[in-house]
């Protein structure tokens, strides 16, 4: 379609003219259009369209680059990097065998056997090494294996095969076998659209950079250099982002990818990474609010922590932060101190001041900062000839290291953060045993094998910090099951038999004895579109979840609700007082790992992360002596916990070693730390450069060695 003839001129009309003609022709062209040269005949093509040599590109946008937007996304796993399909670590659930050894797994036996001697009868011609483990294998030796060759069918070939015929049932029940969350197999496990991947800055894609550690990621962009043009385009960019990635490491994460799974982070890795959100934002005149920002802190990390909080102030900021490490105590400009002690004797303003001030004071803080109390180091460090090794740890950063785990003892895994401790503690050590002893356990990470005496062990206990119950109705007295007592010697009251009232009218879970209108809540719950739901208290009951008839059966005059509403240690001493030793001996635990100043009806919901995993470690100390000797493994158990309350603790971890129970805990904090009888200590670093095993052995002999970050603060503390 010819859309205009123009004589070439110099003036306003012809640039008028042709500017029009080709927007025209371009339109009608849909993007492309030519000019002709009528005097010598020669025709040049333009396009205004994103392709070259036959090839379409998506126009690179914004969205192009999020895998949170359809135009940016994998199509295949729509931007979540995993699909349902053939999971590799079933099909090779052990990495320490070899390919001969029958390490793919569907290939074992007489019919599947002939796809495994393909492989291994064909291997020398393409120089496979059959005998090597599968995890010391190349990538692309491993690649090789899943695609295959002119030689052998790969893994993914076979499965194909098996999906054709999946009408006969015994090739639906392997594959159904042999399916799980896999790697998506278009992006690897990218999340984005190839597309993507085509805009590269120094030969980097965004996919490449993502996968790198922020170290490495915070290098490339010191080293990068553009033109002159670029960089002034690039330049505002290049301060956020340096800057972010910057605040990320100074708060110790700088082992972390960018494209790690928020669910795979520890609560200490969360709160850091919304500590540097808040930085890079580079706010002035505000107030930061941060509830223990320590929690997941190597000693290591804490120093950086520190430097990063100092930072914040001086930009003109009010940091106030509710902590108990030492080290952040000593950097404050201003403590204030609350106790004296907790619950209903705490509460008060007791000390505050500067560090020299503080520890001047006479409260419970001062006196463990200044040395007149502490946590004492033991005795004598217990030794044992049971142990637990794990031979061959490989998941994640660690680097096929063999462990020793000591039992009847206090065994503390240590390192800074991302060293691996809760991989090898969590993902390897726990499922392992678990299915051991219990016959069955989550799927753990790789390693070759477990060995070690520990016949004796016939439970495993995980202790972490999740909730005891999400329900409102959820409370520590029934959790450790002291509630039914407490029921049952209200139904035993002369007034209770008189008016037939039996255990179920004391709880205010079933109907019965409880309030009709709120359900045994104390509260009426008023639900608003757009907005949070209110909750009012109930006018029926006056917030005391029980019907009027039923509050006036008392015990030594407190009736239920006042019972609900007392502290574990005014409890101790009423029931203790009328002879109620049933009551007593299950409330006393409580007491014992620091919890005396909760009251018995407080909901679950209203209870920090340290609580609750010591209202766990309590109900296990109700079960007193058991034949049974159980593992208790413990997650950071000193979180939220002042040095009196660790001190506490101690005696609860040494009741329950006194009762032939093993007891293994993942620990930053140095007060625990000293108080070991064995440590195994990880690093030396996080990411990428930890996963090995520094050190082993009793604190005295982890200050010894050189190599250990840890052995440095223990050293002040021995």
């Amino acid at each position: 379609m010819v859309v205009d003839r123009i004589v070439v001129k110099n003036d306003e009309d012809f640039f008028n003219r042709l500017g029009n003609a080709v927007d025209n022709a371009f339109f009608e062209g849909k993007g492309k259009c030519a000019i002709e040269n009528l005097e010598d005949g020669k025709t040049i093509a333009f396009s205004n369209l994103f392709e070259l040599d036959g090839m379409k590109f998506l126009e690179p946008n914004v969205h192009l680059f999020s895998f949170n937007n359809p135009y940016g996304a994998c199509p295949k796993c729509e931007g979540y990097g995993d699909v349902i399909g053939i999971d590799a670590d079933l099909v090779i659930p052990n990495t320490a065998l070899s390919v001969f050894e029958n390490a793919i797994f569907p290939w074992r036996g007489d019919s599947m056997g002939w796809y495994r001697d393909q492989l291994v009868n064909a291997a020398y011609k393409f120089d496979f090494p059959i005998h090597k483990p599968w995890y010391q294998l190349t990538d692309e030796q491993k690649q090789l294996v899943w695609d295959g060759n002119d030689h052998f069918i790969g893994i993914h070939k076979f499965f194909e095969q098996l999906e054709e015929k999946s009408y006969k049932i015994q090739n639906r029940v392997m594959l159904s076998r042999y399916r799980g969350k896999t790697k998506c197999p278009v992006c690897n496990g990218r999340r984005l659209r190839k597309e993507a991947n085509y805009v590269r800055i120094q030969d980097k894609s965004i996919s490449d950079l993502i996968e790198l550690p922020i170290d490495k990621l915070i290098a490339f962009f010191d080293a990068l250099e553009l033109s002159e043009h670029d960089g002034q385009i690039a330049q505002r960019l290049l301060k956020e982002i340096t800057s972010r990635l910057g605040f990320l490491s100074k708060v110790g994460l700088s082992y972390l990818t960018l494209n790690r799974k928020s669910n795979s982070l520890s609560g200490g890795e969360s709160q850091r990474i919304n500590l540097a959100t808040s930085l890079g934002s580079s706010l002035v005149g505000s107030m930061y609010i941060l509830d223990e920002p320590s929690i997941g802190l190597h000693p290591k990390d804490t120093e950086n922590l520190i430097e990063v909080l100092c930072s914040l102030r001086d930009l003109g900021n009010t940091v106030i932060v509710v902590e108990h490490d030492e080290d952040i105590m000593k950097a404050a400009d201003e403590i204030i101190d609350i106790g004296p002690e907790a619950g209903t004797l705490g509460g008060e303003v007791v000390a505050t001041g500067d560090f020299p001030t503080l520890i001047a004071s006479d409260s419970l803080t001062a006196n463990y900062l200044n040395g007149s109390m502490e946590i004492e180091l033991p005795q004598k460090r217990r030794t044992s000839k049971n142990h637990i090794k794990v031979v061959g740890a490989r998941e994640n950063n660690l680097k096929n290291i063999d462990v020793t785990f000591p039992l009847d003892m206090l065994t503390v895994i240590t390192g800074v953060s991302g060293s691996g401790k809760s991989t090898l503690v969590k993902r390897i050590l726990y499922p392992s045993i678990l299915k051991e002893v219990g016959g069955y356990g989550e799927k753990a990470g790789q390693f070759t094998k477990i060995e070690g005496k520990y016949s004796h062990v016939k439970h495993v206990e995980f202790v972490d910090q999740n909730p005891i119950g999400r329900s409102s109705r959820s409370n520590p007295v029934t959790y450790i099951k002291a509630y039914d007592d407490i029921r049952s010697l209200f139904a035993a009251q002369k007034l209770s038999k008189i008016r037939g009232y039996q255990a179920k009218h004391f709880s205010f879970n079933v109907d019965g004895g409880r309030c009709e209108k709120c359900k045994g809540e104390g509260v009426i719950t008023v639900e608003m579109q757009f907005m949070a739901d209110v909750h009012l208290e109930c006018d029926a009951c006056g917030g005391k979840r029980f019907k009027k008839e039923i509050l006036e059966v008392q015990f030594e005059g407190k009736n239920i609700d006042d019972i609900l509403n007392m502290t574990i240690d005014e409890a101790i001493v009423h029931f203790e007082t009328y002879k109620q030793n049933k009551i007593v001996s299950k409330l006393r635990p409580l007491q014992d790992v620091g919890l005396g100043y909760v009251t018995l009806g407080q909901s679950s919901s209203t209870l920090s992360g340290g609580e609750a995993q010591r209202i766990k470690l309590a109900s296990f100390l109700v079960k007193g002596e058991t034949k049974e000797k159980a593992l208790f493994i413990f997650d950071e158990p000193t979180t939220g916990l002042h040095f009196h309350d660790i001190k506490k603790l101690l005696k609860s971890f040494e009741a329950l070693i006194s009762k032939g129970h093993s007891v293994i805990v993942i620990e930053h904090n140095i007060e625990l730390i000293k108080c070991a009888d064995y440590i195994i200590d990880l690093g030396p670093e996080g990411g990428e450069n930890g996963g090995h095993l520094v050190a082993e052995g009793t604190p005295e002999e982890i200050v010894g060695n050189k190599d250990s970050v840890t052995a440095r603060y223990l050293s002040e503390k021995i």
